[in-house]
């Protein structure tokens, strides 16, 4: 069903988004096993596409709009749309990692950010507090809210501990397209914006900044970093809007078997 011009979704339509969205997280979990000192982000990049592929699938950000990756790749003050390279990842790196599939006719689409090694305390305490933010917003999606609950969940948790909300980026609608409206803000007021219908499903992704919001894109047309150069950290959930509690339809179970959780 289409509502002005968001589509809300079937229960068919769901479970192959859930289909697309399991295999980014598996996607993800490879990819979690083999980060560490020493590995580039052309070679997570290329184990991602294998792992896809082998899958039945096709990799939803390759190509897209021209975008070089598999994977957006975002170390350190990058954001996002980090560009996969001969960088060698070292100990104390923080790194986002983006994901998209395309199979069966339906995205799927996560985003998980991994110390590598040993990092210092006040950047875990941000990766923290961001994945903490990520469900605190996944909790307000429930039919009869509206988008600013999300935002305003996610904007006041982060805040309180002193970060900053990128504002330029936001999370968005998916289906067959990788990029559906509405646009998902992380930061709103509480009962504003449009009113959440059941069967929408959405991408919720925190892009939270140690130091100031303000962002800048570099020469390459696609990578995001912060103005300061402080870290920035990058979750995203894919969910559908349900009465009473949202369903989360991606997976960081597989990342978790391998590193453990970060909300720790």
């Amino acid at each position: 069903m289409t509502v002005g011009k968001i589509h809300l979704k079937t229960e068919e339509e769901i479970s192959l988004i859930r289909q697309s969205s399991l295999l980014v997280g598996k996607t993800l979990g490879e990819v979690a096993k083999a980060i560490q000192p020493g590995v580039t982000t052309l070679a997570l990049n290329k184990l991602a596409e294998t792992f896809i592929r082998d899958h039945g699938a096709v990799p939803g950000f390759l190509g897209y709009n021209g975008f070089p990756g598999t994977l957006c790749v975002s170390p350190n003050e990058v954001v996002v749309h980090g560009i996969p390279s001969n960088r060698e990842l070292k100990e104390g790196d923080i790194l986002s990692v983006d994901c998209g599939v395309l199979m069966n006719g339906y995205y799927g689409d996560s985003a998980y950010t991994f110390p590598v090694g040993e990092i210092r305390a006040e950047v875990r305490q941000l990766l923290v507090q961001t994945y903490r933010s990520l469900y605190l917003g996944i909790g307000k999606a429930v039919a009869g809210n509206r988008l600013g609950d999300i935002g305003h969940a996610i904007q006041s948790h982060v805040e309180s501990f002193g970060y900053s909300v990128v504002r330029e980026l936001v999370g968005h609608g998916l289906g067959r397209r990788l990029h559906e409206p509405p646009e998902v803000m992380n930061y709103g007021r509480q009962g504003n914006g449009m009113k959440l219908p059941e069967g929408l499903v959405i991408c919720i992704e925190p892009m939270i900044n140690l130091g100031r919001r303000l962002v800048m894109q570099e020469k390459d047309g696609w990578t995001i970093r912060t103005v300061d150069r402080q870290p920035s950290a990058h979750y995203e959930h894919t969910i559908v809007v349900r009465q009473g509690e949202p369903e989360i339809l991606s997976s960081f179970r597989f990342i978790e078997e391998s590193i453990g959780l970060i909300d720790e």
